[in-house]
């Protein structure tokens, strides 16, 4: 399908690339080629598509391979042996999906040429969706279609056949074709700016948030899941600590508001092997909750910051503790969340820092409510640079619904405590746009929280917590009234004595000052308008 120009030179790299890193790169390379051809809001499923159906196809494979080795075993000849290998129940059985004939990646690889490749893929994504109920209406359909450059995506289909997933170390094929999708979700999110914060949260965030809350059993929650970044993480927190739990211990809920984004969490569950419900279809939280009577153990999410167009209803029996102002979600995700929580849940979200400060429309009533009710455990202040897709500085809420002991959990009483981390001077710079946790900033963050709270992991390092000057601070609710329910890290964990302060640290107080200013601007003026129009009723 390539000039003979064109296709040794990328096969020739594929080839000599000995790394998933090196093989993603040159993948991701070649894809590109087809974006000039495609719509720019279908390029991310058009390539993620791909993907899936190569894994979905591997998959098969693999399962066909053990299956004939387990009949040869048994005795059974090759003449009797298609039979059983085309037994559905034989896949289906082993959470593998059940792909047709001619929807396997090695079918359209020799049949491209003579069948053309746009619709030879367009009949497979419609075959698998056929034939796997849970697919349905999942899989973009978007292949053969004048827009599309065929020569570009029969090369891609060649490169994608050529790639040796398998060669990779102890990783099977199925591991790295998961990295791969997990990397393109990651460098689509970057090219698409602001837009790309819809779907994806960058990863060293959704890891903090899974190393804080450690989610080993139970029900996962996230509300406003993108393509389930959250989901995933909590699953590799799970198979990196084996001897506690599998991933198949929790059971994952999700809700999505974009229809192509519902469509890329739904294949990043299923090219992981998760089994996920995020709903038969996508829609508004707010307006539709789709787990209306969901009560989950963990709740994790990155909602969209700040919006102001969101469907409010001051009826709403989520309101527990104030009635959130219409221009700003922040505090209606809050306790949207807090309403899905268990007896015992725990939630981790991620929000703008305004969330911490402001004080208009209600705001710093309804944080006012959720301090007293003793439900915020920890809020961390993140550094600046960590979302590519906005300029929005982030803070971590963490939230818990029981803070006592919890009987054979043994955990410390944090009855009436709330933590305060302060980790804005924290992580490396990747290039000149974006920031990184360390893996050093993450055990150093997640170790304070776990110390703190006397967690099983904690016990088991070795940990005893203690405040640190600078970085964390354990405050009992009558310093926090004192500092009227401000939760921003920074008024609470003090500061590290040093001769002379860096300019960046001069500049992160006047904007954290100036934030604070703006809110008291807008409380000033809201408390104006209550007074001209109690002096207009007098009047």
């Amino acid at each position: 399908m390539a000039t003979a120009a064109e296709k040794p030179t990328e096969q020739a790299e594929l080839f000599s690339a000995s790394t998933a890193k090196e093989i993603q790169a040159i993948l991701w390379k070649t894809a590109d080629k087809l974006r000039g051809s495609i719509d720019a809001a279908q390029y991310k499923e058009f390539v993620l598509g791909l993907i899936f159906l190569k894994y979905v196809s591997d998959a098969f494979d693999e399962r066909r391979s053990e299956l004939a080795a387990e009949l040869a075993d048994d005795g059974i000849t090759e003449d009797r042996m298609d039979d059983f290998l085309e037994d559905r129940d034989e896949y289906t059985g082993a959470h593998v999906f059940w792909v047709p004939e001619t929807a396997r990646w090695t079918w359209i690889a020799t049949h491209a040429k003579s069948q053309g490749v746009g619709k030879l893929l367009d009949d497979a994504m419609d075959a698998v969706m056929r034939e796997n109920a849970s697919l349905t209406g999942v899989l973009p359909k978007i292949f053969n279609r004048d827009n599309v450059d065929q020569k570009r995506l029969g090369e891609l289909v060649d490169l994608i056949s050529d790639a040796r997933f398998g060669g990779n170390g102890d990783k099977p094929a199925q591991d790295v074709l998961g990295e791969v999708y997990e990397y393109f979700l990651g460098n689509f999110a970057r090219a698409e700016g602001k837009r790309g914060g819809e779907f994806y949260t960058p990863q060293s965030v959704v890891r903090l948030i899974v190393e804080i809350l450690e989610p080993y059993e139970g029900r996962v929650y996230d509300p406003a899941c993108g393509s389930g970044g959250m989901f995933v993480q909590a699953a590799k927190f799970i198979e990196a600590h084996q001897g506690r739990g599998h991933k198949a211990d929790i059971a994952v809920y999700g809700q999505e508001l974009n229809e192509r984004t519902w469509r890329l969490g739904k294949m990043n569950l299923a090219i992981h092997g998760i089994d996920g419900n995020l709903a038969p279809r996508w829609g508004d939280t707010f307006a539709d909750d789709k787990h209306p009577d969901l009560k989950a153990d963990f709740v994790m999410a990155n909602p969209p910051f700040n919006i102001k167009d969101w469907a409010r209803d001051e009826g709403d029996p989520r309101w527990k503790y104030g009635v959130p102002p219409k221009g700003n979600a922040n505090y209606a995700w809050l306790q949207h969340m807090i309403s899905k929580l268990g007896e015992r849940g725990t939630a981790g979200i991620v929000l703008a820092n305004g969330s911490m400060s402001s004080q208009q429309s209600g705001e710093g009533e309804i944080r006012q409510a959720l301090v007293e009710a003793d439900l915020v455990a920890c809020m961390v202040a993140m550094p600046s640079q960590l979302f590519r897709t906005t300029q929005i500085p982030a803070c971590l809420w963490f939230l818990a619904k029981d803070k006592t002991p919890q009987g054979a959990k043994r955990l410390d009483d944090r009855r009436g405590e709330i933590l305060f981390i302060d980790a804005r001077n924290m992580g490396e710079m990747v290039d000149r746009t974006e920031r990184v946790l360390r893996e050093a900033d993450l055990a150093k963050i997640a170790g304070a929280y776990h110390a703190w709270r006397g967690t099983a992991s904690a016990r088991e390092a070795g940990l005893r917590y203690e405040d640190e000057a600078g970085f964390c601070f354990s405050a009992d609710l009558e310093t926090v009234r004192g500092h009227g329910y401000v939760l921003t890290p920074g008024r609470y964990v003090g500061a590290v004595e040093t001769e002379e302060e860096g300019v960046e640290a001069v500049a992160e107080k006047i904007a954290n000052l100036t934030e604070e200013l703006y809110g008291l601007f807008d409380r000033s003026a809201e408390l104006e308008a209550k007074v001209r129009e109690q002096l207009g009723r007098v009047v």
